[in-house]
């Protein structure tokens, strides 16, 4: 029998194309996604599908749309499209939804999120095991796939995205600001014209300067990774370069951003996630807000401060999304820039997020550097990696060398030192690596805990 453990992850689809990925396996999988939502009791008639940049995108859209056809669910394809747009509509058409993305990955990749009708995650635990299972089964005897009449209505739902996400952050008010925006080839040079800039909607206070907003799925400038410190070196120097208030950074499939200061330095996603708290708890007085376990700890401090309720998530989006879900929270953040919203079905957008900074900073008339310290509390090493041959071994000899820490184990182990400063460290699911974060009051504090950590991990 075919095997697509390699492709099928845990929370969507990934892999090269066409080795691992091709129009026959991407058939396969529509047909395998519609009975699953059938069997599972969802609604199936119809689903939305959308493709980012690359060039594999659509040929793969098309083939997973007659699979779909092929199990009788008709498909509205809305074409070019963000992550977020595709979720905007499984949210607004009530539709199940498959995006055709491999996000930051390299040209060669291609994959497929998945989500159930009102942009609801499907992972491992949620219905993919099942579409995979069913897809390999179709693809060890093809015969057994049916034909049936192309259903397919083509949609363009670009408008009617940038116009909700105008309806959730009123930007017309703000003062002037210059905004250097890096789409690194991908979906954000196609999504920020309609939502930031004057191409379908009215003018707003802002300039922007675009940095390579081609659609190019062979990223040729450099990676649609913002991430990696390494893909931000163009963007902080044009934002210095052309005296903005700050700079924008988009993913591949746009769900991602990133902020740079007016100086070229990076607000740190923990510093974005407190800022958006604290507006959205304005709003809604109490509510809730959800923080994965690595972001800063001034995050839920400042929840606090502002009148909400923080809990602590693990690390990714099914988890944060469930955690949501469970207690109708108004907002989500994570780390790795992931921005998640009630106002937009629970799911992450980098560009409302992107958004609220800018209303935030436009609404004041400090500079980004100023009015980010008060979310900027502590210092933070970042995610570093380190390859080791045996995780649990390593992990448990790091708990030995603190034996006065607080330990926790809601995601690896997290150690809280009696200074303040904190540490997390936990073993990836797919690579034989340990992922280490530390946060000290202190620079100095935090590069020692830092240094001492990771001479028991690769000693």
């Amino acid at each position: 029998m075919t095997d697509l453990s390699q492709l099928v992850k845990a929370y969507d689809v990934r892999g090269v194309v066409p080795e691992q990925l091709n129009e026959t396996v991407a058939r396969a999988l529509g047909t395998a996604f519609v009975e699953m939502l059938r069997e599972s009791g969802d609604d199936a008639e119809k689903i939305v599908i959308a493709h980012d940049m690359r060039e594999t995108g659509p040929a793969l859209a098309a083939a997973f749309a007659a699979g779909a056809n092929s199990a009788g669910a008709a498909v509205v394809h809305i074409g070019l499209g963000s992550t977020d747009e595709l979720y905007y509509a499984s949210g607004v058409l009530g539709l199940p939804g498959a995006m055709f993305t491999a996000s930051h990955n390299p040209a060669q990749y291609n994959g497929i999120k998945l989500c159930r009708a009102g942009a609801k995650p499907v992972g491992q635990d949620s219905g993919l095991v099942i579409v995979r299972q069913r897809a390999e089964q179709l693809l060890s005897d093809l015969d057994s796939v049916g034909e049936m009449p192309d259903a397919i209505e083509h949609r363009d739902l670009l408008s009617g995205y940038a116009e909700h996400l105008r309806k959730l952050v009123d930007l017309s008010g703000i003062r002037p600001l210059k905004v250097v925006v890096d789409a690194g080839n991908g979906m954000g040079g196609y999504t920020v014209p309609a939502v930031l800039g004057d191409q379908i909607l009215p003018g707003l206070p802002l300039e922007i300067v675009p940095m390579y907003f081609e659609l190019d799925g062979s990223f040729p400038n450099h990676e649609a990774n913002p991430l990696d410190p390494k893909n931000l070196v163009d963007l902080q120097a044009g934002v210095v370069e052309h005296g903005a208030d700050l700079g924008l950074a988009f993913d591949g499939d746009a769900d991602r951003c990133f902020v740079i200061d007016e100086k070229g330095n990076p607000v740190s996603p923990s510093a974005v996630t407190a800022l958006v708290a604290k507006r959205e708890l304005a709003k809604s007085p109490g509510a809730t807000v959800i923080h994965n376990l690595i972001t800063s700890a001034a995050v839920p401090e400042i929840i606090k401060e502002n009148g909400g309720t923080p809990v602590r998530s693990r690390v990714g989006h099914s988890f944060i999304k469930a955690e949501m879900a469970r207690t109708n929270a108004i907002f989500g953040g994570e780390h790795s820039a992931h921005y998640y919203f009630r106002d937009f079905w629970f799911a992450d957008t980098g560009m409302l997020a992107a958004m609220h900074v800018l209303a935030a900073l436009g609404g004041q008339d400090e500079p980004l550097s100023a009015f980010a310290a008060e979310f900027e509390r502590y210092s933070a090493s970042g995610e570093i990696n380190s390859t080791v041959a045996d995780a649990k071994a390593t992990t448990e000899k790091v708990r030995a060398a603190f034996p006065d820490a607080e330990i926790d184990t809601l995601d690896g182990l997290t150690f809280q030192l009696k200074d303040g400063s904190w540490f997390n460290l936990r073993a990836s699911n797919t690579e034989p690596l340990l992922r280490l974060n530390v946060e000290a009051p202190k620079p100095d504090r935090m590069a020692a805990l830092r240094d001492e950590v990771l001479s028991i991990v690769r000693g």
